[in-house]
């Protein structure tokens, strides 16, 4: 399957390429993007279409791509999550080149801006507590009430705006509100604060600043400055676009960006928002920002998720207008995808039983090829537990008493008894062999062999690497019912903490990727060491492409 969908973009984000193109064909000469995060976290799923998005649109009209830190709330902001995001966006395949910003890098410049609109009349200094200002806002219904001291003068504005950056005020008792309308029939365009106090330490401007912008306010003034053509966000901004644009219209820039929403991208059976994140770590529910369990960027990686695959993914989800939830099971086919091609077969055993062949000779061991590789057999091997039933089910193909099974590339077994501890559990399974069947179809005089209907994988027992097999599902599933929108999945991981592999997984590397035999597809853990192997996937899906 191809990793370029771009048609699909072009297809279904017809809205966003006939405004670039009318622009284009207008006052523009080159599309000009940017991703802006705000460093509070890892990326998710949902942040990675909107990478998708700007990068690739920007790829089609041979434009550039910025990448921008909207640092402007330094009570979020770590340099962890500054490090973590351009790693993420490498991994997955995009460059931005030498365009690395900070929205702190321009703090200078949104001050000179504030009191731009401070001279202009159009910004004063408000006194108003926050309870007072939420009790003034109005309603959709209700128009809101002016502050009292909206008819601050000029000078006043522009002297207690000075004082509020030279620190002189508490947190909380002054803000700088653009003057617009309180009765707007848009919210957004209340008097929306610019400018907050906050004594807070930035990681990147340290102590210079105890004013911080609002992102309303900041992120327009960031795509001016950069030169941003087209500022394509998610469609919950819509109704910020009338405030982007009035501050934009209302300060002197050479480049007027436009801004275009879509809709965001929803994934069944998943967690995307940072709030939540966050909760689910901080209560333990989650083994940080990159447990494979979540859709975070990092957690997809850890599980083994090709950056290909997830492209192609984001690709296949489109771009549109409209709200839509698109299955986790679509995400896993294109996982799948790409990872049967380029996944080295071999034989694990998660939860083993020990099978003795007792005609086999004590002591021996050959090497048996098995699609191409050398494969040690011996007389006591492993098999999975669920593999034998000593009172088989109807239609129940694999080991029991008195039934012949094949063993992947080696013989033909029977089992002849069962071994049980004293609380009854099967500890063991003795069987025969013909030393006839070995690793074919046809016997030695050239009859074809008899047929078995169950083939099993097997590990032998004094040569199988133990491993541990962390298999992993979603972290919660679709509840609407629900006060919170979801529920957890008690089976979102299960530990395989006795599994044993074939002696090749020994020599296992961190981006080698295998299919386990029947067991799904796996990788080794970058994170805990030694030999942990994540299941990326299971090796089927009821999940069909169009």
């Amino acid at each position: 399957m191809s990793e370029n969908n771009n048609h699909i973009l072009l297809e279904t984000g017809a809205f966003i390429h006939s405004a670039i193109q009318e622009d284009l064909k207008g006052r523009l000469n080159a599309l000009h993007t940017r991703f802006p995060p705000e460093p509070g976290g890892f990326l998710h799923i949902g942040n990675a279409k909107a990478v998708y998005i700007n990068f690739e649109l920007a790829k089609i009209y041979g434009g550039k791509c910025n990448l921008r830190m909207d640092d402007t709330n330094p009570a979020k902001e770590e340099e962890e999550f500054v490090q973590a995001i351009q790693d993420e966006i490498k991994w997955l395949g995009y460059d931005w080149e030498d365009r690395l910003f900070f929205a702190s890098d321009y703090f200078d410049k949104f001050y000179e801006c504030a009191v731009e609109l401070v001279k202009k009349g159009l910004a004063f200094v408000c006194d108003l507590s926050a309870e007072e200002m939420r009790a003034a806002f109005g309603s959709i219904d209700k128009p809101g009430t002016e502050s009292p001291y909206r008819g601050r003068s000029v000078e006043e504005n522009l002297d207690l705006f000075a004082r509020m950056k030279n620190g002189e005020f508490p947190d909380g008792t002054k803000t700088l509100r653009a003057k617009i309308d309180m009765a707007s029939p848009n919210l957004n365009m209340r008097d929306p604060v610019i400018y907050r106090i906050a004594h807070k330490t930035h990681s990147n401007t340290g102590d210079k600043w105890c004013i911080y912008p609002m992102y309303d306010f900041a992120h327009p003034l960031e795509d001016a400055i950069e030169g941003i053509t087209h500022s394509l966000c998610s469609i919950e901004f819509e109704d910020h676009r009338p405030i982007y644009d009035w501050y934009i219209n209302n300060l002197d820039f050479a480049i007027k960006p436009r801004q275009i929403e879509f809709a965001k991208m929803s994934v069944s059976n998943t967690i995307m928002g940072k709030r939540y994140l966050r909760g689910l770590i901080a209560e333990g529910k989650a083994d940080g920002w990159d447990d494979p369990r979540l859709v975070t960027v990092s957690g997809m990686r850890r599980r083994g998720y090709p950056p290909a695959a997830i492209r192609e993914f984001l690709g296949a989800t489109g771009v549109s207008k409209a709200l839509s939830k698109v299955e986790f099971a679509m995400l896993e086919f294109f996982v799948r995808e790409h990872l049967a091609p380029a996944s080295k077969v071999v034989m694990a055993v998660l939860n083993p039983l020990k099978v003795t062949i007792e005609n086999y000779p004590e002591g021996q061991t050959e090497m048996l090829d098995i699609d191409g590789r050398e494969v040690p057999f011996s007389r006591e091997i492993l098999i999975e537990r669920e593999d034998f039933m000593e009172e088989p089910a109807k239609k129940f193909f694999r080991l029991a008493p008195g039934k012949e099974v094949r063993l992947k590339g080696a013989y033909y077994v029977t089992c002849t008894d069962v071994v049980k501890d004293a609380a009854g559990e099967i500890i063991e399974v003795r069987c025969t062999y013909d030393p006839a069947t070995k690793s074919g179809t046809v016997l030695p005089d050239g009859t074809e062999m008899r047929k078995v209907k169950g083939t099993l994988h097997w590990v032998s027992a004094p040569h199988g690497v133990p491993i541990k097999a962390m298999l992993y599902d979603t972290l919660v599933l679709d509840a609407p019912e629900h006060p919170d929108g979801f529920v957890e999945n008690p089976d979102s991981l299960i530990i395989m903490d006795k599994a044993v592999g074939e002696p090749s997984l020994a020599d296992a590397k961190p981006d080698d990727r295998f299919q386990f035999m029947r067991n799904g597809y796996f990788c080794l853990d970058n994170k805990e060491g030694g030999l942990i192997f994540n299941r990326t996937v299971s090796l089927k899906s009821s999940y069909k492409m169009s």
